[in-house]
């Protein structure tokens, strides 16, 4: 009888070391770190979710629900792109960012002619942020903004 409880006492107390580790590892934030989001304010490294960066583009500049399907198109093609770029070794580095910023410029002007003239404006206000954000965080002599921290405006 004392060998039972003791047996019993034993295995409940790994029960209960245990069930923390494996409620973790079933925890849906470790499912979500591959996915490129925002996450408690920090940011995340990979190509941004087309449909999650709708999302915010949506709520920014009040998206009409024809303008959404738009901008998620649009969205959904220049990560593809992007995504087969990165895969592409036969390109140099430099050949694959500068083909990368075209894909993105590009993608910018197609979701910019899908807003109207208020919403455009907006967008134009985003940019430029978005602009500043990524001279700052550039590498460069000291002094130059490099040492600024920070995730960079949502767009």
């Amino acid at each position: 009888m004392l060998k039972q409880c003791l047996f019993v006492l034993v295995a409940a107390s790994l029960i209960s070391i245990a069930a923390p580790f494996a409620a973790a590892q079933d925890s849906p934030s470790n499912d979500q770190q591959s996915q490129p989001s925002q996450d408690n304010g920090r940011w995340r490294h990979g190509p941004p979710d087309p449909a999650r960066r709708t999302q915010e583009l949506t709520k920014q500049l009040k998206l009409t629900s024809d303008q959404q399907t738009k901008v998620q198109d649009v969205l959904q093609s220049e990560r593809s792109q992007m995504e087969s770029l990165r895969q592409d070794t036969s390109q140099s580095q430099q050949d694959r960012h500068t083909k990368m910023m075209e894909i993105h410029k590009s993608s910018d002007a197609q979701i910019r002619a899908l807003l109207d003239s208020t919403q455009q404006k907006k967008w134009d206000e985003m940019q430029a942020k978005r602009e500043q954000w990524m001279q700052n965080r550039r590498p460069g002599p000291p002094g130059a903004g490099s040492d600024q921290q920070g995730p960079p405006p949502q767009q």
